[in-house]
């Protein structure tokens, strides 16, 4: 299997990136995970809200942001409306909340319909991968590295490793539009 290392540590890592995606996605519950990719200048420099506050959860539809530094508290807000999280914070002096509001039926169709499309991402990324180490084996064959039938053996074998990722994402797909359809 250490031909398919490389390819199979790339796999995983569209896995992982996969993960990261449905984690920002938002499914009526407080999850401190969506604000992973938003950022806030802070003394110049561009700092994730994570490195600048504590955030918690009250309760299971509320975030709370407090900031170690008040002064970064106006900063957070603004980057936090410009985001596409599409929740109004509320901003008290001290702390700022983010309420999650119920999922309507409506917006719970369009997150499936987004996690879909990152799952359609990341199968297309796992394909692009296998084409790679097709081209790999092939060039390999060429150079007479390996024979004819090491080559069809070693593409019988990243065909069943792509199979196997696939099926991974369409179960990590399944999950997230299960926690996203419960109510």
């Amino acid at each position: 299997m250490s031909e398919y290392k490389e390819f199979t540590d790339r796999m995983e890592k569209t896995c992982s990136v996969l993960v990261e995606s449905f984690n920002a996605v938002r499914a009526g519950r407080a999850n401190a995970a969506v604000l992973d990719k938003i950022t806030v200048e802070y003394y110049g420099s561009v700092t994730p809200i994570q490195q600048l506050a504590t955030i918690s959860t009250p309760d299971p539809r509320t975030l709370a942001i407090q900031p170690w530094d008040g002064s970064v508290l106006k900063g957070i807000e603004k980057a936090i409306l410009a985001s596409d999280l599409g929740i109004n914070p509320q901003n008290d002096g001290r702390v700022i909340r983010l309420v999650f509001p119920q999922l309507t039926e409506e917006r719970r169709k369009d997150l499936v319909k987004q996690v879909k499309k990152y799952g359609e991402e990341a199968k297309v990324a796992i394909r692009n991968i296998r084409r790679d180490a097709m081209d790999k084996f092939k060039k390999m064959q060429k150079a007479s590295e390996i024979t004819e039938d090491d080559c069809k053996d070693l593409e019988k074998g990243l065909q069943k490793l792509t199979d196997d990722y696939i099926k991974k994402v369409e179960g990590l797909c399944a999950k997230k539009e299960k926690e996203l359809t419960e109510i």
